[in-house]
């Protein structure tokens, strides 16, 4: 079959050229049973890999349950998944989403339902940060702050203005009396792989708690272990008003979940917010075993220990590099490669080399691999990469 012929029946919005037909561990194999290592875990998404059989075994048992009852009933499985969610943030309710997207959509309702009770003729605006990535519908790509993934799309919902990352200046001079609510990714991962600094996350939370504003957290790609805790936000001491999760929520299974404050989170009643599928049991019970797994495979401390050796290789290229590679920068198992050519370049030729990458806006590799990643991958991803910017420091 060829490309045409794969793409003849879908909308154009993905490059794609590959079929996988299956995954092992941390690698993927394509129709033709070539293995590729997997630097991208499916965008943050597999966790766990491909082939973890306690996974796959509460999948296959919930199946012969119960898959869909629709949210007019309680199911068990999404009563545990509740409990494991705000035990592991800390914030007390949760609405499942069937992604990340939904969960922001959440997110922004709930934070202006809440301002609109305390105050009925609120604009219910929202400051968001350039160069966020929070999802592609209408409400996430308005606070998305990229404008070539806006523009198309306009007029969306008003009242976003954008300020800088890492600028707490910037957020403070966009403060107007209507503001309810500043929302922000922990770690930025499409806009180039940010850590929040210490002064401005927690100059947001002191910002927040002097204006009565609430601090919404998008931590859909940084947060479920990523960075080497349950969520990223834990290395700072601070909690967010609300909190969106999702990608390696489900490890697969398509779910999300935004996260609030008990005071916040009633201002949402009955008819205000909905989903046909969201938290249904299927989804749920990958929910409840991606937890049992984390803690029974010690999956937080596998990230503490194999990060740093992944930070070391990447550091290692940049040393060698260094008229192509211009920085290397992240948390835990979620760095980024900013290079001083396009990255989609180098994502191609890896992939030749049957490894997997993905990139992060136009020059940035991100490497968000499976968290059961070990160091004799990391050394197989780094020997290909040195060929590759080899190669390409030959020929510049």
């Amino acid at each position: 079959m060829n490309l045409e012929e794969m793409s003849k029946h879908f909308i154009h919005v993905y490059n794609r050229n590959i079929i996988f037909t299956k995954g092992e561990d941390v690698y993927l194999y394509d129709k033709n049973g070539e293995k590729y290592l997997d630097m991208g875990a499916g965008i943050a998404v597999s966790a766990l890999g491909y082939s973890n059989e306690k996974y796959k075994q509460g999948l296959k048992d919930q199946i012969d349950k119960l898959i869909h009852t629709s949210n007019l009933y309680f199911n068990e499985p999404s009563i545990k998944a509740a409990e494991y969610i705000t035990k592991a943030s800390g914030l007390d309710k949760v609405f499942f989403t069937n992604s990340g997207t939904e969960a922001i959509e959440g997110a922004i309702k709930l934070a202006r339902k809440y301002a609109y009770l305390k105050n009925k003729q609120s604009k219910g605006e929202i400051i968001a940060m350039n160069h966020s990535f929070h999802g592609r519908s209408m409400g996430a790509l308005s606070v998305t702050g990229t404008k070539h993934y806006r523009e198309p799309f306009e007029p969306l919902i008003g009242g976003v203005s954008f300020a800088e990352y890492n600028n707490i200046e910037s957020v403070k001079s966009l403060i107007t009396d209507d503001t309810c609510a500043i929302i922000l990714e922990t770690l930025q991962g499409e806009g180039g792989i940010y850590p929040a600094s210490e002064e401005f996350i927690t100059g947001i939370r002191k910002l927040c708690d002097d204006n009565d504003i609430l601090m919404i957290l998008d931590e859909i790609q940084c947060g479920m272990g990523r960075t080497g805790k349950m969520f990223t936000y834990q290395y700072y001491n601070i909690m967010p008003d609300i909190l969106t999760t999702a990608k390696a929520l489900g490890c697969g299974v398509p779910v999300g979940a935004f996260i609030a404050k008990t005071d916040i989170a009633k201002a949402m009643c009955p008819g205000d917010h909905g989903t046909t599928y969201g938290g249904n049991p299927l989804a749920t019970a990958a929910v409840c075993k991606v937890f049992e797994i984390f803690k029974e495979e010690h999956i937080l401390e596998c990230v503490n220990k194999t990060s740093p050796y992944l930070v070391e290789k990447l550091n290692s290229l940049k040393d060698r590099y260094g008229s192509i590679v211009k920085d290397v920068r992240g948390m835990g198992l979620m760095q980024g490669m900013e290079l001083n050519i396009k990255a989609a370049d180098v994502v191609a030729k890896a992939l030749e080399r049957h490894l997997i990458l993905i990139s992060a806006g136009s020059n940035i590799i991100r490497f968000v691999p499976p968290l059961i990643i070990k160091k004799e991958h990391i050394d197989t991803m780094y020997s290909i990469l040195d060929d590759i910017l080899q190669d390409v420091q030959k020929y510049a």
